[in-house]
């Protein structure tokens, strides 16, 4: 049975503009399957994370899954593209790296991960050969967001489309927010459904394939898993029930794509919530900054932001009350079930071992 998808943000009336767009995108795909636009292969395992969207599907929490799952046995290296940073060109991660030097994800990678090598440039090909001469190069290079650029065959190719917001109910842009029609999967080798509500039966994993018209056999659910609470000052972690209780006031504060599921995660613990949703990838201003703080002040509010947003809110001039009483909540991509876990991971392994 079809599951009921609300998506919101569809313009019908645009739709001979998609039409426009959907045939652009379907010439260039021709172009690069023909040959005729160049496409260059690499001899070390590359791994790209992607979707056909635009908007969060889960990519930095799997490029993070990624990076935990291979980093304990072999040098590896992000590139992204680097958006909304405040640089150009190529750009490698060191101690003055900042979310505008870099992004926002790549910077919070770069703090999370300080063992990995991170590195933007919108030229992947560029990007990728200058690693590559690194006096100690990556055995693996995680590409992020780049299922569209095609100038670079992948090894492997994984493409993420979030369960709530289903492709096949979507428009191309700008009537929606497909970026490629779902035919962009074939170039998949793993689909991952992600921001799962619940574990999904064989069922609806099959029902789900078949709409996308993709092998079930090479899909993936997932769900979003979240953290201890981090103090945006030190990085101090705290059970989020010792620091939001049924009558704490909450300012929940984001810049991301669908703050949807963090706002319903923090509602388990108090209702008294008010929200300052921003764009994806924005950057604050500090009379937005200092209207929070004297919200948080006026309510005696604790507020709690993401890790992408406070890659961006640590370089700003934040009060000492801000500081005390901002709180970051850390997410994380689960598979489920539980065995979905070792297959996948057994097949990233094997790959990456199979090119080494």
């Amino acid at each position: 049975m079809p599951r009921p998808a609300h998506i919101p943000h569809l313009h019908k009336s645009l739709y001979p503009l998609a039409w426009l767009y959907s045939g652009g995108v379907w010439l260039r795909n021709k172009l690069f399957d023909m040959g005729i636009l160049p496409v260059e292969e690499f001899s070390i395992p590359i791994i790209s994370v992607g979707n056909l969207t635009v908007g969060g599907t889960g990519k930095t929490p799997l490029i993070e899954y990624l990076i935990e799952l291979l980093s304990p046995q072999l040098h590896v290296a992000v590139l992204s593209r680097g958006y909304n940073r405040k640089s150009k060109g190529w750009k490698i991660a060191d101690e003055n790296a900042s979310a505008q030097s870099l992004g926002d994800e790549p910077y919070q990678i770069h703090c999370k991960y300080p063992h990995v090598v991170v590195a933007v440039d919108s030229n992947r090909r560029r990007g990728i050969r200058n690693l590559l001469t690194l006096s100690h190069a990556p055995d693996v290079i995680l590409l992020d967001d780049a299922h569209q650029h095609r100038y670079v065959r992948p090894s492997f190719s994984i493409v993420l489309c979030d369960y709530n917001r289903p492709i096949y109910s979507d428009l191309p842009l700008p009537a929606g927010r497909l970026r490629e029609p779902r035919s962009g999967l074939s170039r998949a080798d793993v689909v991952i459904l992600t921001k799962c509500n619940h574990i999904l039966t064989q069922q609806e994993m099959q029902h789900e394939a078949a709409m996308l018209q993709y092998d079930a056999q090479r899909m993936y659910a997932s769900h979003i898993e979240y953290g201890s609470l981090q103090t945006i000052s030190d990085n101090t972690t705290h059970n989020i029930a010792d620091i939001i209780h049924p009558d704490t006031h909450v300012i929940l504060l984001t810049g991301i794509a669908n703050p949807q599921p963090m706002q319903q995660y923090i509602e388990e613990y108090s209702h008294n919530i008010m929200t300052y949703n921003y764009p994806d990838h924005h950057y604050y201003t500090q009379q937005e900054i200092n209207q929070v703080a004297d919200d948080a002040h006026r309510h005696q509010s604790v507020i709690i932001t993401t890790q992408k947003d406070a890659a961006r809110l640590r370089a700003m001039n934040l009060t000492p009350d801000f500081r005390n009483n901002c709180y970051v909540l850390p997410l994380r991509i689960a598979l489920q079930p539980p065995h979905d876990t070792i297959a996948f991971d057994q097949l990233i392994g094997n790959h990456v071992n199979s090119r080494l």
